[in-house]
Parts: C-alpha cells; structure tokens; sequence
C-alpha cells in the first residue's frame, strides 16, 4: 500500500507581507491557504503544493522565494508586481 505524507509549509514572511501590502491597498480581503509537501513513502517522489490565496472567487497560487503569481492553474502567471493592476481589473 502507497503511503502518502504531507508536510505543511507555511508562508515565507516577506512574501506574505508583500501581498498583505497588496490587498490592503487594493480594499480587498484575501484567504491565504498554506502550501504542503507531499511525499510517497520509500520513494524519492515529492509534489510542493503551491500556496493559495482566494479573492473575489479566483484562486491565486504562489511559491516561497518566488517572484511569480499564478492565476487560477500553473500556466497563467503574472509577475507580484502586477497583482495590484490585475486585482483592479476584477473588481
């Protein structure tokens, strides 16, 4: 039988700061969602599960130490910087 564990990683601070400072700015109240890792026993295999973070019914994924936020799935990606405008654009 496969054995699967999940280790929970939280939030790197800056990070969680930098979309703090985002969301409070764009008025906006988000649900952060911590990331995990997940390991199959007596194997080398490993999945990171990215952070979310849900406004307004999207789910944005990010990764610690990174600079790029996803949208919905892993293959619309924006730049943090650009987060504000994106948000904006929803409203």
């Amino acid at each position: 039988m496969i054995k699967i564990l999940k280790q929970e990683i939280p939030f790197e601070k800056s990070l969680k700061q930098r979309l703090e400072f985002i969301y409070e700015f764009c008025k906006t109240t988000p649900t952060f969602i911590n990331g995990s890792i997940r390991k199959i026993d007596k194997s080398n295999l490993n999945y990171v599960e990215p952070h979310r973070i849900i406004i307004k019914g999207i789910t944005f994924l990010a990764f610690n130490y990174s600079t790029d936020i996803y949208i919905k799935n892993l293959k619309n990606k924006i730049e943090l910087s650009d987060l504000e405008e994106y948000i904006n654009k929803i409203k």
